[in-house]
């Protein structure tokens, strides 16, 4: 069965479980996982995780992203984007200066209001169903850090391109919402591509095309996910069949987290040493 992960350049107009579902085809495994959604309209790095990786998600799910997008000042729609319906359109009359003043407002550590056409659950409810049916409910702010907020160039008469590197959980479309507002004029997200999630890159990404036509060939191992912790092999056969069995095991390696390997060089576990004991902290050996 394939096991690893996948690394997609999403085409626009899929959303990230039509990607998992076409996939699922391809591969003929059941059990896909992706790491972090994109809206249907963005385009880029989308990690896919087959098989056994399946259980590395969320690992991916919780790192730094970065994305290149478009703001287009001037256009307030309901979704916060342009595939939405516009609510207000105003003339435009900041300048370079003014614009690049309002991106610096936004770097660091900031307060999101999460957009109604988003997943985030009120009362039981996704915040994208009650939107459709027409309510407008209240969204408490949450935290989210942008660590860089990098303007680019200017793109026409409205639009502008920008970097931005985030934490998890934020939204790109709300930060150009909120820019625009910042300005008097208001704003709308016009195009995403992520350039970036779970430490891979555009340069990382295959099409579903490639896909196709290559199959699993194109899995990389679940631990590359892992790359920045140093590796640790198992001391001993004995030492090894307690970690298959859920034991922790010694090691003099310092406290930390790590890559453990099995005697023959399989990946057995991303584990986490303290005070001399070595522990798992998730198991990826097949048994």
């Amino acid at each position: 069965m394939p096991n690893g992960i996948i690394i997609i350049d999403k085409p626009s107009g899929w959303t990230s479980m039509d990607v998992c579902a076409k996939l699922r085809g391809i591969l003929r495994e059941r059990r896909i996982g992706h790491g972090g959604t994109l809206d249907p309209m963005a385009t880029g790095v989308l990690p896919v995780f087959v098989g056994q990786a399946a259980k590395a998600v969320a690992y991916a799910e919780n790192g730094r992203k970065e994305y290149v997008g478009g703001l287009r000042l001037g256009l307030v729609t309901d979704t916060q984007d342009i595939t939405g319906n516009a609510l207000e359109t105003r003339p435009v009359s900041a300048t370079e200066a003014e614009v690049a003043a309002a991106f610096a407002k936004f770097a660091g550590n900031i307060q999101q209001v999460p957009p109604m056409y988003s997943a985030v659950k009120v009362q039981g409810k996704r915040l994208y169903e009650l939107a459709r049916k027409g309510r407008d409910v209240e969204r408490k702010p949450r935290a989210v850090t942008i660590y860089e907020l990098e303007l680019l160039e200017r793109v026409g008469e409205t639009d502008w391109r920008f970097r931005c590197l985030c934490s998890k959980g934020t939204y790109i479309r709300t930060l150009c919402h909120d820019i625009g507002a910042a300005l008097g004029c208001g704003g709308t997200l016009c195009e995403l591509r992520r350039t970036k999630a779970a430490g891979f890159t555009l340069a990382d990404a295959v099409t579903l095309d490639a896909v196709q036509e290559q199959g699993a060939a194109l899995l990389r191992p679940v631990d590359t996910l892992f790359r920045e912790y140093p590796a640790l092999r198992a001391p001993s056969p004995g030492a090894e069949r307690r970690v298959r069995c859920g034991q922790e095991i010694r090691t003099d390696a310092p406290d930390g987290v790590y890559r453990l390997y099995s005697q023959a060089g399989e990946f057995l576990s991303l584990s986490e040493a303290r005070g001399g004991a070595l522990k798992s902290l998730k198991n990826f050996f097949t048994s």
